[in-house]
């Protein structure tokens, strides 16, 4: 890959894994639009371990609370409303394992294809716009219970589908689950630290059997933009979703499904 190649995905990666548009779908369209090369396993890996120290760092504090209370939970009985999020966190965690286990093969042998993302990237931006406009955002974030949280979990497994969306599809079962905006955001922003990180090791994993060589300089900038990128976006997604809605983030979705439609039929 050339640098201003490496610098966009990484870019890319780090904007759209936090924000309600899919990262998966575009790191797929320079390929698929500009005939780009695969941009290969390595720096998949990097980029993913930028976006993963940028949401650590960001939620440092949160994440601290919330092992400490979950360690006082299961070793101590001493249970609190962070003991509490922290097991719906590990709750919502688990159907994307087995889906991913079970599904991830399939899923990037049928459905990695520019037509797969407009489709998805049509009908789950809808879905966003419904649970945005339509429903009850009453409850912050210590206010879900195992149930809402494994609907949630339920919502991400759909996101190894490209075009979903893990954090679209997840704020959108957040708002569905009553949550507020923030709340749905912030639950989704934590609910993806273990999900990145499995699926960076599983992507580490096949990394280790490949016997291509591994081009250090480009996993050292596509993590490095990728944090920058990322940790930046989930400052000023935060900062904004209460006021802004989910709205903008829709409207882009549908006017990249409608330019992916009109490629693929082109």
């Amino acid at each position: 890959m050339t640098l201003i190649e490496i610098i966009a995905l990484a870019l890319i990666q780090g904007i759209t894994e936090f924000l309600p548009i899919s990262s998966s779908g575009h790191l797929i369209l320079p390929s698929a639009l500009l005939g780009w090369d695969n941009q290969g396993l390595a720096f998949d890996v990097a980029v993913h371990v930028g976006s993963l120290l940028a949401v650590v760092l960001y939620f440092r504090e949160d994440i601290l609370r919330l092992i400490s209370a979950w360690l006082g939970a299961v070793f101590k009985g001493q249970h609190s409303e962070h003991s509490r999020l922290a097991w719906w966190v590990i709750v919502a965690t688990i159907p994307a394992v087995i889906f991913g286990f079970a599904f991830k093969s399939a899923i990037e042998v049928y459905s990695r294809s520019a037509l797969v993302i407009a489709i998805t990237t049509i009908v789950f931006g809808l879905l966003l716009w419904y649970a945005d406009a339509k429903a009850k955002q009453h409850k912050n974030i210590f206010q879900l219970n195992w149930k809402s949280a494994l609907f949630v979990g339920f919502a991400q497994a759909l996101a190894i589908i490209p075009g979903t969306s893990r954090s679209g599809i997840t704020m959108t079962a957040g708002l569905m689950a009553g949550l507020d905006r923030e709340s749905a955001a912030r639950f989704s922003f934590l609910l993806s630290i273990p999900t990145i990180l499995g699926a960076g090791l599983l992507v580490s994993l096949d990394l280790a059997a490949s016997e291509h060589a591994v081009d250090w300089q480009a996993m050292l900038y596509g993590a490095l933009f990728s944090f920058v990128s990322a940790y930046l976006c989930i400052k000023l997604f935060l900062t904004w979703i209460s006021r802004i809605g989910m709205l903008p983030f829709v409207i882009y979705r549908l006017l990249l499904g409608v330019v992916l439609l009109v490629f693929v039929f082109s």
